[in-house]
């Protein structure tokens, strides 16, 4: 199989590739979320019901997104394998398959959204702010191919190793939306209507760039030629193996994220969905180094498990783990004793002032959550990276649905403890979830060694 540089790196060091990878990776990861963050500053100056609007619509706009990295995995799993079994033909088929899933659920995914997204809303408990969050919620679905398509053709990138042009479009589009975000939603006076359409534009013109690498430069290693394509059924069948459970994932985080709410909107009222939607944006950034040191470990795991190198795979999950703790320590550590100057970032206006000290109080506690992560996310892509998609979900599914759901309501009603036991719940089922995602993968991975070497 022909090689290049970035084939070289992938194949090469497992450790070497993960730090080549997901540094890009965090920092595109990073202006997303900053971007979300600059999204609740700006959307903040116009009161708390337009912020708590955007917070019910946030669960639905990453179903979205989950879809977009979902598929996205599910195709650099893909595609990494292939290239790991030195198959480059099957390869470029495979992104190609890729590419037309992404269009056939984007096309779906915006129908079933512009139908349901009112009513969804108001079962959310979203009635007294619904004028709101439609105003940005049809802008956003009505535009899905934008939102959805970069992540999957990124998928693709990273399989390949060329993580500058996986990560530079996201991170123009993340830069994009925050320069037009104040001109859209103050000078132009559109309001959250502005927010929306910055939104969308970033994405827009990142997925330009990518077509313009593919189809007009044709300088990338994966090959999107005609004569490349050979229409298979398996192929569509083993990228939704893992893209669907992927997907699925954050539908279930979503999901929680609608449930917490609704527990918050009854303990509390808006406000208290309001400190949320703020405070866990921030706590969402505080996830990247394990998120993004993850998702390098899907094309890693994928390379090694299509080489049958079990021992390259048990090194890819031990050192994700390994670098993604260490700079989550930092990350938490920096939250607690920063968390009154970053909680006034969201309280800039007269309007919004009263949510600064609750805002602090929520991340001095919730960056806690933190230090969970590096467990279940590098498990969880992990067995993503090997094409076990529907394992990773049933492990998330777990700790989500079945742990910190069930915590956060035993803690938040049936001990009364409210607010505040609501998000102990979520790290208790948070914390045990996430260790026993992690002693499943490496008893995975120990029984894929022990059946090669018996076989041998």
């Amino acid at each position: 199989m022909e090689k290049n540089e970035n084939i070289e790196m992938i194949t090469g060091d497992p450790k070497n590739a993960i730090n080549k990878l997901s540094l890009p990776i965090i920092a595109s990861m990073f202006l997303i979320f900053a971007n979300n963050i600059i999204d609740s500053i700006w959307v903040a100056g116009l009161g708390p019901e337009p912020l708590a609007a955007l917070g019910y619509i946030t669960p639905l706009f990453m179903i979205l997104v989950g879809f977009g990295n979902g598929l996205g995995a599910g195709g650099n799993s893909l595609i990494s394998r292939y290239i790991g079994a030195e198959d480059k033909h099957s390869a470029n088929n495979a992104a190609i398959h890729n590419f037309i899933l992404s269009f056939i659920f984007s096309v779906f995914i915006s129908i079933v959204f512009l139908a349901l997204m009112e009513p969804m809303l108001k079962m959310m408990g979203a009635s007294s702010v619904i004028n709101y969050a439609t105003d940005y919620g049809f802008i956003i679905f009505a535009w899905t191919f934008a939102i959805l398509m970069p992540p999957i053709v990124g998928g693709a990138f990273r399989a390949e190793g060329d993580i500058k042009r996986a990560t530079l479009p996201i991170a123009i589009a993340a830069i994009i939306n925050m320069i037009l975000d104040p001109i859209f939603i103050y000078t132009l006076g559109m309001g959250i209507k502005g927010a929306a359409w910055a939104t969308v534009a970033g994405p827009l013109i990142s997925l330009l760039v990518m077509f313009y690498w593919i189809f007009v430069k044709k300088d990338t290693y994966l090959s999107y030629n005609r004569k490349d394509f050979h229409n298979n059924l398996k192929m569509y069948k083993d990228i939704l193996v893992v893209g669907i459970p992927a997907s699925l994932e954050q539908l279930v985080l979503s999901v929680l994220t609608i449930f917490v709410n609704y527990m918050l909107t009854i303990v509390s009222g808006p406000i208290a969905v309001a400190v949320y939607t703020a405070g866990w944006r921030i706590i969402n950034i505080g996830m990247l180094p394990a998120i993004g040191v993850g998702t390098a470990a899907i094309s890693v795991a994928g390379v090694a498990y299509g080489a049958r190198k079990y021992e390259n795979l048990r090194v890819t999950a031990r050192y994700a783990v390994k670098v993604a703790l260490a700079a989550s320590i930092i990350v938490c550590i920096i939250l607690n004793v920063f968390a009154n100057q970053i909680a006034f970032i969201f309280s800039y206006s007269e309007s919004s002032a009263q949510l600064a000290p609750l805002i602090a109080s929520f991340l001095q506690l919730m960056c806690l959550f933190i230090l969970y992560v590096p467990f279940g996310a590098s498990a969880g892509n992990v067995f993503q990276g090997v094409g076990k998609g529907t394992i990773s979900f049933i492990l998330t599914a777990f700790r989500e649905f079945i742990l910190v759901l069930i915590f956060a309501y035993l803690l938040g009603f049936t001990f009364n403890m409210g607010e505040f036991g609501i998000y102990c719940g979520m790290l208790l089922g948070g914390g045990i979830g996430s260790l026993i995602c992690y002693a499943c993968i490496e008893l995975y991975i120990n029984k894929l060694i022990r059946s090669r070497d018996n076989a041998i």
